[in-house]
């Protein structure tokens, strides 16, 4: 079934109104696209605002079916973003519903796999924090991951079960975002609720014992409201790797109410729970009479050895809560306010595998690999307790001055998260482990005892020197204004700013004796501007040029959910990270807009780096200067109506321009490759035919990178080709089977200063969707 839209040319109005549309109201979006809204059975009113003539009055019917696979037409699900990815003066990877269905994506890692640029860490500061913790084109984004447009505080490994789409949003995004998006912005596009009745349930199995189900299920109650509700249930080891686990469920109820109206709200709650076994990896070595180190898995060790034991355990709650209001207040002026709280829970053991010289690299190499033994020493364990509240009050509004177009946004966001984190100590030290033929298994009894703040150490086991108690909070008030004003029918400029008062503070309780985590307590205050700039030419609908300046901050204690110690004593006054971004790119629509293409180039400088010791875990400024450039492109959507491709490709090239790091200056940047790309298609054979199939495959590669600045340390390339096979018996039920990593390649997805994580060898899922 066709779904009809109602494109509204957007009227000019007054100056005064929309002053009177900033200070009048509190509101906020839901975003109705979905790419599985074929049954929809409402219209649904967009405005147009994109290379629109808002002096005209006249409105005209569009007829359309399903939503192409172009990524150009798809929206970057955030409220102060209004214009679709063709018309958004930055370079934006999204990863639509149908690829994430056509790969049956299981998590948001799997999801990014398809977008070059962006690369997986093993979890910064000694590997004490892990869930998600991404790099997009080479900077750190664990800070940077955004629901619906507002901040994830939480550190989890994240399920893609109420995905509708990921949306990579690259290069500097502070003027939207707030503090951080150094290298981008990862944004994930909920599920909603729909003015329709539908279920979706599927059900996948596959090698290793992996079984998942998920439900999906839209009840339309009146005109104006309907319910949804997702759920999830996982079970599964990982191919190529020993006793590694993960066994978590998650549901996403939500409701929306006056929907299709010009006052909507929709209330979602999403909770998720895991209990896994982290993985960090093995060591990175540097093999006798060679200078470079590389994964010792390179040097015969087996990709599945495993060097932690059975102390190790990361369980996770998750709950979010979140509130969308919008509030249409005229055709042209839209009020959006969202506010969401998070409650984030974690207890967390691991082991961190260390391969030292004497006892481990030297026996291995000369002969005696049986007497080559493991370190295990690793952060002290402990319970994490998050909880966040953010809200974003913004307002869209066209209009015209003196006869120029314009379309501005501004609003107010403010955010607060507080962490309190509970070190313990583990009652005897943990056994080393041999490297060749590990075992989790410890022959004697060890239990994990709790820390005293009040102590002089942590229960007086080990004494590691943790502190027994990490509490802080951050506060972020950010203010926001940028207008895009016309100055011809296609010539445009936007610019704006972002002012934000960023407050964080930080204290220690507890620690050995003489410790520098012995009862401190620190704290900063930043006043940061961040200010952006385009210009962007518009020769017809299609095609789209722009040139884009913009700034980004990280301040000291950014990332204090997610990283080992954000602050230590004494470095109250360091300057905050500033990066600056220099973008020309191009973006076009073929083939009656069936197919979009884009490309930019781009430089990214970035002053005063802050950086993680990969064994102390300090969070502080290398005071190094880097730069990355190169250059990105990408192709979607239908070349033919049966053929479809989905693709891109990166090449870069960075430099550390400065260090106070001897032999640092002159050497690339760690975690940047020099080239990056991934191609999926498929082609539809016999479609509407009881016979139809549906075949497809794709591959993903990531030249070698570096783990250090120094340039002494490197991972390996990464090639995986991954193919699928699906059937429709008919508009209800369906079959399909993926193979991934077909030719079970040794590949490296998780990377870290000195080990990496092997990723999964050649795995098999069957599924089983049945759609009403």
């Amino acid at each position: 079934m066709k779904k009809v839209g109602i494109h509204r040319i957007v009227r000019p109005v007054s100056l005064a109104t929309v002053m009177v549309g900033f200070i009048g109201s509190s509101a906020v979006a839901q975003t109705m696209a979905s790419d599985d809204l074929k049954d929809s059975k409402k219209s649904e009113v967009e405005t147009k605002g994109k290379n629109a003539d808002p002096s005209t009055s006249d409105e005209h019917i569009l007829v359309r079916g399903k939503r192409t696979s172009n990524i150009l037409t798809h929206d970057t699900g955030v409220d102060q973003m209004p214009q679709d990815v063709m018309h958004t003066p930055q370079n934006i990877n999204v990863v639509p519903q149908k690829i994430l269905q056509e790969q049956n994506v299981k998590s948001l890692e799997e999801a990014l796999k398809n977008v070059p640029g962006v690369t997986a860490s093993v979890g910064e500061g000694r590997g004490g924090m892990s869930g998600n913790q991404f790099l997009i084109r080479g900077f750190p984004a664990q800070n940077d991951i955004y629901e619906d447009g507002l901040r994830d505080f939480g550190v989890y490994t994240r399920d893609s079960f109420d995905y509708d789409s990921v949306v990579v949003i690259k290069g500097p995004s502070s003027s939207v975002f707030g503090n951080g998006t150094t290298g981008g912005a990862i944004n994930v596009v909920t599920k909603k609720p729909l003015l329709t009745d539908r279920y979706d349930v599927n059900f996948s199995g596959g090698n290793v014992d992996y079984y998942r189900g998920t439900v999906d299920v839209n009840k339309q109650i009146t005109d104006t409201i309907a319910a949804r509700i997702v759920g999830v249930g996982n079970s599964n080891n990982v191919v190529g790797r020993d006793y590694i686990y993960s066994h978590h469920w998650g549901l996403a109820p939500s409701i929306g109410f006056g929907l299709g109206t010009k006052l909507s709200y929709v209330i979602q709650y999403v909770y998720q729970q895991d209990n896994r076994i982290p993985d960090y990896g093995i060591p990175v070595v540097t093999k006798p009479g060679t200078s470079i180190a590389k994964p010792i898995t390179e040097y015969g060790i087996r990709r599945s050895n495993w060097y932690g034991n059975w102390m190790d355990s990361d369980k996770t709650q998750d709950h979010q809560l979140t509130g969308r209001l919008k509030y249409e207040l005229t055709p042209d002026i839209v009020i959006h306010n969202d506010t969401r709280y998070g409650n984030y829970q974690r207890e967390y053991s691991v082991t961190r595998p260390q391969c030292q010289v004497a006892n481990c690299v030297t026996p291995y190499f000369t002969g005696h690999p049986e007497n080559a033994i493991i370190g295990t020493a690793g952060p002290a364990p402990y319970r994490q307790r998050t909880w966040s509240f953010q809200n974003v009050l913004s307002t869209v509004a066209n209009f015209h001055t003196w006869g120029f177009k314009h379309q501005l946004t501004g609003g107010v966001d403010f955010s607060y998260a507080s962490e309190n984190r509970f070190y313990g100590e583990y009652s005897s030290p943990l056994p080393t482990n041999s490297l060749v033929n590990p075992t989790p298994v410890i022959n004697y009894p060890i239990t994990i005892l709790p820390g005293d703040p009040h102590g002089t150490n942590i229960s007086g086991a080990t004494g590691a020197g943790d502190p027994a108690l990490r509490k802080g909070h951050t506060r972020d008030v950010g203010v926001f204004l940028y207008d895009q004003f016309w100055m011809t029918e296609q010539w445009s400029i936007k610019g704006g700013v972002r002012y934000d008062n960023w407050n964080a503070k930080y204290g220690t309780e507890g620690g050995s004796a003489g410790s520098v985590w012995a009862a401190n307590n620190m704290s900063t205050t930043n006043n940061i501007v961040n200010p952006t700039v385009s210009l962007m030419y518009n020769p017809t609908d299609n095609q789209m040029y722009y040139f884009t300046w913009a700034m980004s901050t990280t301040p000291l204690g950014m990332y204090l959910t997610n990283s080992y110690a954000p602050m230590r004593d004494g470095q109250s006054g360091m300057k905050p990270e500033r990066s600056r971004l220099y973008e020309l790119g191009g973006k076009w629509s073929l083939l009656s807009q069936r197919v979009g293409i884009t490309a930019a180039l781009f430089r990214l400088d970035k002053s005063n780096q802050i950086v993680s010791d990969p064994v102390s875990g300090d969070v502080m400024s290398s005071g190094d200067t880097v730069r990355n450039e190169g250059v990105e492109l990408g192709v979607s959507g239908n070349v033919t109506k049966h053929w479809n491709v989905y693709g891109g490709f990166a090449a870069y090239h960075s430099n550390v321009e400065s260090s106070q790091t001897v032999g640092a200056k002159g050497s690339r940047v760690q975690y940047v490759p020099t080239q990056q790309g991934n191609l999926w298609t498929t082609y539809d054979i016999m479609p509407e035919t009881p016979y139809n199939v549906t075949v497809g495959g794709g591959i993903t590669w990531r030249g070698s990178v570096w783990l250090n600045n120094t340039n002494t340390a490197k991972a390996p390339a990464n090639v995986s080709i991954d193919a699928m096979l699906s059937h429709k018996f008919d508009e209800h039920w369906k079959v399909a089977f993926n193979i991934y990593n077909l030719t079970n390649r040794l590949n490296y997805d998780s990377l870290f200063g000195n080990r990496v994580t092997p990723s999964s060898g050649r795995a098999f899922l069957f599924s089983l969707n049945m759609l009403q």
